[in-house]
């Protein structure tokens, strides 16, 4: 075992209990795992359960905790009942975080779980996150960070635990998808995930976003993933427009994370 593990179980075990923020993503999940392991039955892993996951995500929450062995609870989060998320400016992830957050301190209160701790590392510093604020505010713990992992450092603990998702690519909220402006909506953040779930299954492997810009889809890949849409362009574009997009096109630059936020800076 690593120092810097050594150093994350202590820590954990210093918090007496904890409730872990899953996603389903590898952080969240290699979290999970290293709080299962420090507290026992004194951690539990908190999905909150929102339009703004994706099935994906959802069902890699589910079935990860489930393999850890950890207990899981699905919240319900609400998130487009709130206003200043539903308008989708520049502060979304900010206000959506709070909430969500707030939700899950509520909850862990009254189940008497001393911390509230989220995936956060070191490598999340580059893009541009006003969520982060959101935890900061609320003195949501991040020990993934205070330990010092990067996004490397947690994929080799979770091959090292054997999760299934060690290898899974970064997959933030649907929400992240939608260009700043554009209202969500359950619809938009459905046909989002439809389309991503149907490119998935055309074999598109890796990272992969569908960015919506209202009656555009601008699809973004990983580099060695463009033949494989334009070999089946004419069916990409029949089952996106069937989703409702009028156009479609394929973003030539390739995924690239946080690039909705390109026009923030």
């Amino acid at each position: 075992m690593t120092e810097k593990t050594e150093k994350l179980l202590a820590v954990l075990r210093g918090y007496g209990s904890v409730a872990v923020a899953l996603s389903g993503g590898v952080d969240s999940m290699t979290l999970a795992k290293a709080a299962c392991l420090a507290l026992g039955d004194k951690a539990v892993a908190v999905t909150a359960a929102s339009e703004l996951l994706s099935r994906e995500e959802h069902e890699d929450a589910v079935q990860g905790a489930s393999a850890i062995g950890i207990r899981h609870v699905l919240l319900p989060a609400e998130d487009l009942a709130y206003e200043d998320v539903r308008r989708n400016d520049r502060e979304r992830c900010y206000y959506c975080k709070r909430h969500r957050m707030e939700k899950i301190l509520a909850w862990a209160a009254e189940e008497g779980i001393a911390i509230v701790a989220d995936g956060s590392n070191i490598s999340d510093r580059g893009d541009y996150r006003p969520g982060a604020r959101a935890l900061q505010e609320l003195g949501i713990r991040s020990p993934l960070a205070e330990c010092g992992f990067d996004k490397e450092d947690i994929r080799k603990l979770a091959q090292t635990w054997n999760l299934a998702v060690w290898d899974k690519p970064s997959a933030a909220c649907l929400a992240s998808r939608v260009a700043y402006g554009l209202e969500l909506t359950a619809e938009r953040l459905q046909r989002i995930d439809e389309a991503e779930r149907f490119l998935r299954k055309l074999g598109v492997k890796g990272q992969l976003r569908v960015r919506d810009h209202g009656n555009l889809a601008r699809l973004e890949v990983a580099e060695g993933r463009l033949p494989l849409l334009l070999e089946h362009r004419a069916e990409v574009s029949g089952r996106l427009k069937d989703l409702g997009f009028a156009y479609v096109t394929l973003d030539l630059t390739g995924y690239r994370m946080g690039s909705q936020n390109e026009a923030v800076h």
